[in-house]
């Protein structure tokens, strides 16, 4: 595909920007149950905060990735977790809390996995 020169921690940001994503997940209902008030508009702009780094991360990573499958499992993954994301702020569908976080662990796993085995060796052009 292309040169890592680009952003070459990409994988590491998504990874630790989705993990983030999860404990913003988890201690959203704990941390607002407790005090029995609203979500603040700025605790609920964490989400597209995470959303807008992690798709910065996946379009790098896809773009300097050696396996032809990863784009579209990262491509995927992202557009999976930011329509329950959307979905869960707009209240459209009822969907389970579970599946927002096992899509967001999936793309931790995929950026955790890329980065560890499908870096470009090569300059411009590489493929494994």
């Amino acid at each position: 595909m292309y040169s890592t020169k680009a952003l070459p921690q990409s994988d590491l940001i998504g990874a630790v920007t989705s993990g983030l994503c999860v404990i913003h997940c988890v201690a959203t209902p704990l941390l607002f149950v407790a005090q029995a008030t609203t979500v603040p508009g700025w605790w609920s702009f964490l989400d597209i905060f995470f959303i807008a780094i992690t798709f910065l991360a996946v379009f790098t990573s896809a773009r300097n990735t050696s396996k032809p499958w990863m784009p579209t499992a990262l491509y995927a993954s992202w557009t999976v977790l930011t329509l329950l994301v959307i979905n869960e702020q707009l209240g459209l569908l009822p969907v389970a809390e579970g599946w927002k976080y096992g899509v967001a662990m999936v793309l931790i796993g995929l950026h955790l996995y890329n980065r560890k085995y499908c870096q470009c060796a090569e300059e411009p052009g590489c493929v494994a």
